[in-house]
């Protein structure tokens, strides 16, 4: 009976593998949760040193930048003070002001802006009236109940000012009134450009604003903060910039107290004095640069611990059947990715073949759609004469019945003029396709109107419309053509008349002046315009169909190009819509041309 000890000692034998296993698997155990617990402290202790660290730095640089932008900014108002004075003193301005000629006093002002780098540079005449300007759009304005201008002429130093624009914001503006012997001539006035201190600020992650004195906000990188206190340009909801971007990593986690809370989220709040008129300079600084900062160190911590993990998981584990199979796995997939590529590329080639064939008809069908443009054209150009012709027919024919043939050949000699006409516009149509190498001769604006109303003649007695003529005593001459002219004319003069159709009293106003340019006006009291956009271009329309094509302000407008000048729309301010056709006035030459 002595095979009783065998099973015995086999069953101790079995036991002890599972023993000591099961120790060793303890003190894997263990020993990661004391990993993970040292990796926890590094972490957090990191995490806190860091964060002191960092955010003082931070404070550091943000009170650096904050001295910088407010001696930019005084740098760029002291630059400007002198000037008022220095063009205040100008003999050619003061000459300007005493004989009343301003003719190149504005050309002298654009000099004078691109050397000392202002916004703008107006010169007010003693009643407040804009005499020369940088800007050629507020010629002829009226600033006599402006700051600028009230404060100037009261005092004997340069003045400063701060208007609030309509649009939002605010000018920044010197003004010193230009005297002689005989007292005050009118008021230069300088405006500064501050605003590029914004556009400059807002490249960066700091909200800034500048405030007056009041404590008004006047400069700010977030646009609705102007004219507001901080206070309440603090609970703005403003749109997401650069402050809302960068707070959105601001951290509860800093050492340091917040200085002050921008939508629920901490800042950094810096302020100091800007040596002009009582100004203060404020930055808002977020911490999410410590925070990328801090980040960056944890991560490389992180990182170390999870390789050193994953070297004690791989030692554990040592499964290396199972990256087999995971090569296996992966090299089935390669190879089907190989087999899908090579699919693809084969229906990319068949694409390509089917590409060119299709940009083949696409030429074709552009050949087509070019003769289908100067087809329509044509008939628009030619819908005028013969509307025309069948009026004047018409006439001619109750003339001849009622015995009048001396006023029906009066017709019949309009008729002749038409087909003139109609020739021509045949020959001038190609302009709309290519420039027109015709030569041009002087034209006088006045005698091409006149013959363009009468061309209207038959649609002006269909219609009680109102025409109102505003023409120069002298003549206004331009180089150019005076076919293409007239048939610019008509067609701004039929689209007035097709504008006031739905109006109980049609009004359409006419407007010839002489300038810097040849400005020809034509205003109509309709509804206005709603489309700028696709105004001149080819074929678009707002007529019902059969009353247009939509050719007409496209050929007008390749028209007065090719003449060197310029078509223009806008709503008038009582309403209706206004185009304005600027030409280029002939100065020199008249006398030979009359």
């Amino acid at each position: 009976m002595s095979a009783s000890p065998d099973p015995s000692a086999r069953a101790t034998t079995k036991r002890r593998p599972a023993t000591r296993s099961g120790t060793i698997s303890w003190r894997a155990r263990l020993g990661l949760l004391l990993f993970m617990v040292i990796a926890g402290t590094t972490v957090w202790v990191t995490n806190r040193m860091l964060s002191d660290r960092f955010t003082e730095s931070t404070r550091n640089r943000a009170e650096l930048r904050l001295a910088l932008y407010s001696g930019n900014l005084v740098s760029e108002l002291r630059r400007h003070a002198i000037v008022p004075q220095l063009l205040a003193r100008d003999q050619a301005l003061i000459a300007a002001l005493q004989s009343q000629d301003f003719s190149l006093s504005t050309q002298r002002l654009i000099s004078f802006v691109e050397e000392i780098g202002a916004a703008s540079i107006m010169l007010l005449a003693s009643d407040g009236r804009t005499v020369a300007a940088t800007n050629r759009n507020r010629l002829g304005e009226t600033h006599r109940n402006a700051a600028y201008f009230v404060d100037a002429v009261r005092s004997k130093a340069t003045v400063f000012s701060v208007i609030e624009r309509e649009v939002g914001g605010y000018r920044f503006t010197y003004s010193r009134r230009v005297v002689d012997t005989t007292g005050t001539l009118g008021v230069i006035v300088i405006e500064v450009d501050l605003q590029k201190f914004e556009r400059a600020w807002a490249g960066i992650s700091d909200a800034v604003m500048v405030s007056d004195s009041t404590g008004r906000i006047i400069l700010a990188t977030e646009a609705r903060w102007r004219g507001k206190e901080e206070r309440d340009a603090l609970r703005v909801q403003t749109p997401e910039g650069a402050i809302q971007r960068a707070i959105r990593a601001t951290a509860d986690w800093t050492v340091l107290p917040a200085d002050a809370y921008l939508q629920g989220e901490a800042v950094m709040r810096l302020e100091t004095r800007v040596p002009f008129q009582g100004w203060r300079l404020t930055s808002f600084t977020t911490y999410a640069s410590i925070r990328e900062k801090v980040n960056a160190v944890l991560a490389l911590e992180i990182m170390g611990f999870a390789i050193l993990l994953a070297l004690a998981f791989y030692a554990l584990s040592r499964k290396t059947a199972l990256r087999m199979a995971l090569f296996q796995r992966e090299s089935a997939e390669l190879r089907v990715l190989n087999a899908r590529l090579q699919r693809e590329i084969a229906e990319r080639e068949r694409v390509q073949e089917t590409l060119a064939v299709a940009e083949q008809s696409l030429a074709q069908s552009s050949k087509l759609a070019a003769l289908g443009e100067m087809s329509a054209a044509v008939s628009h150009e030619l819908n005028q004469p013969l509307a025309a012709m069948k009026t004047y027919l018409a006439g001619a024919r109750l003339l001849l019945n009622r015995n009048r043939p001396e006023e029906a050949l009066a017709s019949f000699g309009r008729i002749d003029d038409l087909i003139e006409r109609m020739g021509a516009i045949t020959r001038q149509l190609k302009s709309y396709a290519r420039k027109a190498g015709d030569a041009f001769a002087p034209v006088n604006m006045g005698d091409a109107l006149a013959s363009s109303l009468s061309m209207m003649e038959p649609q002006l007695r269909q219609r009680q419309v109102k025409i109102t003529r505003i023409l120069p005593e002298e003549p206004v001459y331009v180089m150019g053509d005076r076919m293409r002219l007239e048939q610019v004319m008509v067609n701004l003069l039929r689209n007035a008349l097709d504008a006031t159709k739905s109006v109980e009293d049609p009004e359409v106003e006419i407007l010839l002046a002489a300038g810097e340019t040849a400005t020809l006006s034509v205003r109509d009291n309709g509804a206005g315009i709603k489309d700028f956009d696709n105004l001149f271009e080819p074929f678009y329309t707002t007529k019902q169909p059969g009353d247009g094509v939509g050719l007409g302000l496209a050929i007008s407008s390749g028209i007065v190009n090719d003449l060197g000048g310029r078509l223009i729309a806008r709503n008038g301010q009582n309403g209706g819509a206004v185009f304005e056709m600027q030409l280029p006035v002939l100065v020199e030459g008249i006398e030979a041309a009359e």
